[in-house]
């Protein structure tokens, strides 16, 4: 087969008459909507938010470019276990169940691509949820902000680009808003953060995570 004609996994993701602009704090789908469809994040911040019968709600995940949602259909859930919000403007792929299953067995390539985020997912799950048995707050707090700054190992300050409240970073890390607020006054005092309409995070943050 010619280059020209070979499966390009992105491609497929982009096919224009499936993707959607969403504005930040857009609805994509609902916990209990119909799961029928399997979505990709082209541009922008998702966050994945679970409601409780009592109407408490918690951030279970905050997906950038490049990431998977709504692949529990793929294994026999019929309705959302959780609601999927833009946080930011954002740019969304709606593959239906019928083609995602389709083009998961017809084409390797993409079949290679969604297999690499989902042992990428399944990691990140472990270690949040390590990280919700063991850490404290303050600790959760910490690992929350350097996993949105995406510091890397050069450690120079980073921004976080995404408008993050205090009462989102609450129902991420389980807690209060009035601890976040303790602990981002804290971390700020200390040097490892600084914030003035967006949020910088310093590697110094690291040595949160490294207290006993």
């Amino acid at each position: 087969m010619s280059k020209e004609f070979e499966f390009d996994p992105k491609v497929f993701l982009a096919a224009a008459n499936h993707t959607h602009a969403y504005s930040a704090g857009d609805v994509i789908f609902l916990q209990g909507d119909a799961a029928d469809a399997v979505f990709y994040v082209h541009r922008g911040e998702i966050k994945i938010v679970v409601t409780s019968e009592e109407g408490k709600e918690a951030v279970v995940g905050i997906l950038k470019s490049g990431e998977f949602f709504g692949e529990g259909c793929l294994v026999g859930q019929t309705l959302r276990l959780a609601s999927a919000v833009a946080l930011t403007d954002c740019s969304v792929t709606r593959t239906e169940k019928g083609d995602m299953v389709r083009a998961l067995h017809a084409e390797p390539a993409f079949a290679e691509l969604f297999m690499t985020y989902l042992l990428t997912r399944t990691s990140r799950v472990e270690a949040d949820l390590a990280d919700l048995l063991f850490n404290s707050s303050e600790k959760r707090l910490a690992r929350a902000l350097l996993l949105l700054s995406n510091l890397g190992k050069d450690g120079a300050p980073q921004v976080i680009t995404t408008k993050v409240s205090q009462e989102t970073l609450a129902a991420i890390v389980g807690t209060t808003r009035s601890r976040i607020n303790h602990f981002m006054n804290k971390f700020r005092k200390l040097g490892f953060i600084e914030y003035n309409g967006s949020i910088h995070v310093h590697s110094s943050l690291l040595s949160v995570l490294l207290r006993d």
